[in-house]
């Protein structure tokens, strides 16, 4: 009897030890063959920023180019690729995610002018976008060479 209890306690130890299936290798089965793409689609408020920050150094240490096509989200990985839809208009764009922002409360995004302009809301100042991640960015930091 005690020796089935042992037992029994040692295997739940160690299926208490396993890694949270959120912390696994990211595999799944199904016809995804990479964990990199990702269908998350996110709507929101998106606004732009331009010559205040032109030349200066972004989050992922890449220079800013306001005439670029980046963006900044609070969360999404760094180096993360986006199809922007403007929900007003309809034009969409590929972006790419290299900044941390918006620090103004109920908005998701905020683009370059560059996206802005091609995005068709730089006279607005705002949109409604539609976000829909194509492949998750590695985060990485790049080294700014001077």
């Amino acid at each position: 009897m005690i020796r089935k209890s042992f037992i029994s306690i040692i295997v739940i130890s160690l299926l208490a030890c396993t890694a949270s299936p959120r912390y696994g290798s990211g595999k799944k089965s199904g016809p995804r063959k990479s964990k990199k793409y990702h269908a998350r689609v996110i709507t929101g408020i998106s606004s732009f920023y331009a010559d205040d920050f032109h030349g200066k150094l972004t989050a992922n240490g890449e220079v800013y180019d306001m005439y670029g096509l980046t963006a900044a989200h609070k969360t999404l990985p760094l180096n993360t690729i986006v199809r922007v839809t403007n929900l007003n208009n309809g034009k969409s764009l590929i972006l790419r995610i290299n900044d941390r922002g918006p620090y103004v409360k109920g908005r998701i995004l905020d683009c370059s002018y560059g996206a802005a302009l091609k995005l068709g809301f730089v006279g607005q100042g705002t949109t409604k976008v539609k976000i829909e991640v194509m492949e998750l960015g590695d985060n990485k930091y790049m080294k700014h060479k001077t």
